[in-house]
Order: C-alpha cells, then sequence, then structure tokens
C-alpha cells in the first residue's frame, strides 16, 4: 500500500525552511555585528567561533579566562546567563529588559542592537593605566 498524494509540499516547504532559516540567522549575525560596533570592537568578530565569546567577555567586562567556563557541561549555562544580565546593564537596560534577551531573543537582540542603546562600561577595564 502507496501513499500517494496530490498535495505533497515536501520539497517547496523544505527549501521555504531553508531560505527563512538563512535569512533570520543572516539577521541575527547582523544584530550581533552591530552590538560589536555599538560596544566600539570590530563588528566581523562576531563572525568567528570563541573569538566572539571572548569579544563579548571584553564587551560585559568579565575575565578572558571565562572562555574555558563555557566548555563545561552546566556551568556553560550559568555564565551565558550572566554575560546576558552584563551585556544589558552595559548598555543602560535593566533586568527586565535582560530577561526578555534571555527568553526572547530574537525580540531582544534587534532592539538591543538597533536602538537607541548606547555602551556604557560598568567600570575602567582592569589592567589600564589612565588616570
Amino acid at each position: 500500500m502507496s501513499n500517494n498524494s496530490s498535495f505533497d509540499l515536501e520539497g517547496p516547504a523544505v527549501f521555504l525552511f531553508v531560505i527563512f532559516s538563512f535569512l533570520l540567522a543572516a539577521f541575527y549575525v547582523y544584530c550581533a555585528w552591530r552590538i560589536f560596533e555599538k560596544a566600539g570592537k570590530p563588528g566581523w568578530a562576531a563572525l568567528i567561533p570563541i573569538f566572539n565569546t571572548l569579544i563579548q567577555l571584553e564587551i560585559v567586562q568579565r575575565p578572558l579566562w571565562w572562555v574555558f567556563l563555557m566548555f563545561v557541561p552546566g556551568v556553560n549555562l550559568v555564565i551565558s546567563v550572566i554575560i546576558i544580565f552584563d551585556l544589558a546593564k552595559v548598555f543602560g537596560k535593566d533586568n527586565g529588559f535582560a530577561f526578555g534577551l534571555l527568553l526572547l531573543a530574537p525580540i531582544f537582540v534587534p532592539i538591543l542592537a538597533l536602538g537607541n542603546a548606547v555602551y556604557t562600561p560598568r567600570n575602567p577595564v582592569l589592567g589600564s593605566s589612565r588616570v
């Protein structure tokens, strides 16, 4: 017994899903690029795995060795949440916005990237000798 259906959308549906996914990923990369540039970092750094995490740690002013914690299962989830909340803080947003970044990233990341949020570091970067 074969299942011959005259209403077969498998091919076009998969194609449209792939195109939509690609466009959504490209937009998200653009948003990450803009966030990096707002923080005074090169936007292209958002494209390079692991390096983009190091730059994000610089943006939120956390120790760079935290990148190693991102490879520890379970710990990486805690570190990611801390980074998200710190990212909201350095762009002048409150904890409500940080929860939005955490739970509704496809909505709040573009708001952070394309909105009028301004990067304001919390304290001087460790190791700098500015007077």
